[in-house]
């Protein structure tokens, strides 16, 4: 480990961070910051070296450079849920420029990236019990993780040690600071009528993006000030419901979890479903989700106009009105919504 550029409070935490290890030495890096009461990305930041390489921010240019490595676990998260899958990085396309830039990933590993957010990145190399796991984490300016993509055993290593030869920062680099997001303001009331209207006419469930962005309104606050028509609560555990029942009938679903780098969506169907504690889990072959029930605040029925007709779909919000996750019935561009997807959701 590299630590001739750490300060005293680093080279503390690096003690502090072995004394935990020694007492939990099955702790998640996300899990002992939270303990330590510092970001992810400052804990990983302790070990740069040898088994933790910091990237360029040339992050359109990693990301396609992904489609290379072959079939790699991407894990994408918030505080409420984890979507991983595996897969791979088929289709990739850059939209922008920086720092508005986004990305498409289609394929079996299917996202929404917004390249703008990311701030930090790195090629990681864990020891396990079953060999070094090699991974590319990275992350926002408020040190929280957006995409971590692990290789597999079948994974191309050969273009992952080119990826990180070709991205891997010159040094001395830049220091990593993390800044906390500033508090978006929305508002705090609006013209009921004209925000009614603009949610009826909406033509596609891309419009409802451009109708937030209108009327400065948090999606939470929209939701609930459109009434019963459009949208009403429900129980805050239904997602049970939800996927019990897709499991069991075969039902294709769509689920949507993100954060403020990246959207990660699954779709298809769901078999294997495990409740653990507070945490419903998708334990299947190459996706898993693990949703922390603890931390869903509201659970919200949400219809949307489209030409094709109404679209509906579960969504999850934490108490501090974060989303956690959207539920949708499979649906193709140009057709309507199942009818079975409709009948489940309107039984809740």
């Amino acid at each position: 480990m590299d630590t001739t550029l750490l300060t005293p409070s680093k080279t503390a935490l690096i003690d502090a961070w072995a004394t935990l290890r020694l007492n939990e030495p099955n702790l998640r890096i996300r899990d002992a910051a939270k303990k330590l009461g510092v970001s992810e990305l400052e804990l990983l930041a302790t070990t740069l070296g040898p088994t933790t390489v910091r990237l360029k921010e040339d992050w359109a240019n990693i990301l396609l450079s992904c489609r290379e490595l072959g079939k790699v676990m991407s894990l994408t998260r918030n505080e409420g849920c984890v979507l991983e899958h595996k897969g791979t990085f088929q289709k990739i396309t850059v939209h922008g420029t920086s720092p508005n830039q986004i990305a498409t990933v289609i394929g079996p590993i299917e996202q929404r990236v917004f390249l703008g957010k990311w701030k930090y990145g790195f090629a990681v190399v864990n020891e396990t019990s079953r060999g070094p796991l090699r991974s590319l984490q990275f992350f926002d300016q408020a040190g929280e993780a957006v995409l971590k993509i692990y290789l597999q055993e079948r994974s191309n290593l050969d273009a992952y040690t080119k990826l990180v030869d070709t991205f891997k920062m010159p040094e001395p680099s830049q220091p990593i600071k993390v800044e906390v997001f500033p508090a978006e303001e929305f508002a705090s009331d609006i013209d009921r009528k004209a925000f009614s209207e603009a949610w009826e006419s909406m033509k596609d469930t891309h419009d409802f993006f451009g109708m937030l962005k209108k009327f400065n309104l948090h999606r939470l606050d929209a939701i609930r000030w459109i009434g019963k028509k459009w949208a009403y609560q429900i129980d805050k555990l239904s997602v049970r419901t939800i996927l019990e029942t897709a499991s069991a009938e075969k039902m294709p679903i769509m689920i949507f979890v993100g954060n403020k780098g990246n959207i990660q969506i699954h779709q298809g169907k769901v078999r294997t479903i495990r409740q653990l504690g507070n945490w419903l889990n998708v334990m299947d072959p190459d996706f898993n989700m693990h949703l922390n029930e603890s931390h869903v605040g509201s659970a919200w029925v949400v219809h949307k106009n489209t030409d094709e007709g109404l679209v509906s779909s579960i969504e999850l919000f934490d108490d501090q009105k974060e989303l956690i996750a959207q539920f949708f019935g499979l649906r193709k561009p140009g057709l309507p919504q199942n009818d079975r997807w409709k009948q489940l959701v309107d039984s809740l």
